[in-house]
């Protein structure tokens, strides 16, 4: 016999002992059969608060697969053009296989959990799994707002532990040695400039000759160019508002960049019809932006050349870095230059550094307060004050 209340579906027990429930969205019949009525109970419930909330027919069937390519083609718009690729990349590899056919309104916290530690037994790197975190949690807040599901899934999910990769920095004679073996690189100016300035990658790759102003002896990071499959060469804006800034150069970096132009103006005119000209300071011998595979090949055989071991390209940044906050420039100054948003983020990277400096100052504050020994001579005694009528 059906037991209603006010707006609350139906719960009735069926001929051969198990339990049914039933609710209306839609002007259709949402039908669910347990095996107790505190199953049903509970079924009702929530399916009553997702219908609260706004649920409809098409959202209550949709599976994970449809709607993070539908709130990716959302938010396509708002990201840069390789974001979007790494973010399909991860749900392609490691969302979908596993819960793509997920009707959405099913998904726990517990089923997202054991996906993450399916994929951690599958020999997935925690780092790739906090980010696949990140795409799947920000697509599930999407949902919740939009009132499909009735709360995020993945919110308060555990992840695996994360040690950020510890940067592998060249100290200053490493640093010297660098430069000298690369001096007849076709691209010695870039690593100057990326050991001087930290600039990263994609940055160097989007300088154009009108942002440098000889006179002040600057140079202006205002766009980078990225490579994109598919796509090719795709320009953009720098990776975060910060990454627009103006860093003053010294005048070892500025004669590099001068060297650098008159080669490139011998290159214009070798080229003739074929070059493409675009205002890049870095370019091949057309004038397009500079093959990173090529330049890449070109910093490893200058580490080669000067026996330095193999570190990545993004290390020379840290290396400048490093030695600015070495040589006593403040915090406030070297995290400008990087275009970090915040000081905080530099100190978190460079913590390595900072506690040598620690170490320094404890040790000069040492020394100062050092206790000394001096004479102080002996005090006479005073007469007791006295007063007279």
């Amino acid at each position: 016999m059906a037991k209603r209340g006010n707006n609350e579906g139906s719960i009735f027990k069926k001929a051969n002992g198990k339990w049914r429930a039933q609710a209306s969205l839609q002007g259709k019949r949402l039908s669910f059969t347990g095996a107790s009525r505190a199953v049903c109970v509970e079924w009702l419930r929530k399916t009553q608060t997702q219908i609260d909330e706004g649920m409809t027919i098409s959202a209550r069937n949709l599976a994970l697969a449809e709607y993070l390519r539908e709130w990716l083609s959302r938010k396509q718009s708002t990201l840069r053009p390789r974001t979007v690729i790494q973010y399909q990349r991860l749900i392609t590899l490691y969302v979908n296989p596993t819960l793509g056919r997920t009707v959405l309104k099913d998904l726990t916290l517990r089923t997202i959990e054991q996906l993450y530690a399916r994929l951690r037994e599958d020999g997935v790197g925690p780092s790739n799994i906090r980010y696949a975190h990140r795409v799947l949690h920000s697509a599930l807040e999407d949902a919740t707002a939009r009132g499909v599901v009735s709360r995020n899934a993945a919110r308060g999910a555990i992840l695996p532990r994360w040690v950020p990769r510890k940067p592998q920095i060249l100290n200053e004679q490493q640093a010297g040695n660098f430069l000298v073996a690369v001096s007849n690189s076709r691209y010695f100016a870039l690593f100057h400039l990326a050991l001087s300035t930290g600039m990263r990658f994609s940055e160097l790759r989007g300088l154009h000759w009108s942002d440098i102003d000889w006179t002040k002896g600057t140079i202006t990071v205002k766009r980078q160019i990225q490579e994109v499959p598919g796509q090719g060469s795709v320009v953009s804006e720098p990776k975060t508002t910060s990454g627009v800034r103006t860093v003053l150069l010294g005048e070892a970096c500025l004669e590099a960049l001068r060297a650098h132009k008159v080669k490139q103006e011998a290159d214009r005119a070798s080229a003739v019809a074929l070059w493409r000209e675009q205002g890049l300071i870095f370019t091949t011998g057309i004038g397009t932006p500079f093959v990173p595979l090529v330049v890449r090949r070109d910093f490893a055989d200058g580490l080669a050349a000067a026996n330095l071991p193999r570190i990545r390209f993004h290390d020379l940044r840290h290396t400048g870095s490093s030695l600015l906050l070495d040589h006593g420039v403040s915090l406030l100054v070297v995290s400008k230059r990087l275009g970090h948003a915040n000081p905080s983020t530099t100190l978190s990277i460079y913590a390595h550094t900072t506690m040598d400096m620690q170490s320094q100052a404890a040790s000069a504050m040492d020394e100062i307060l050092a206790p000394h020994a001096v004479s102080i001579p002996a005090l006479h005694p005073v007469a007791p004050d006295t007063e007279s009528d």
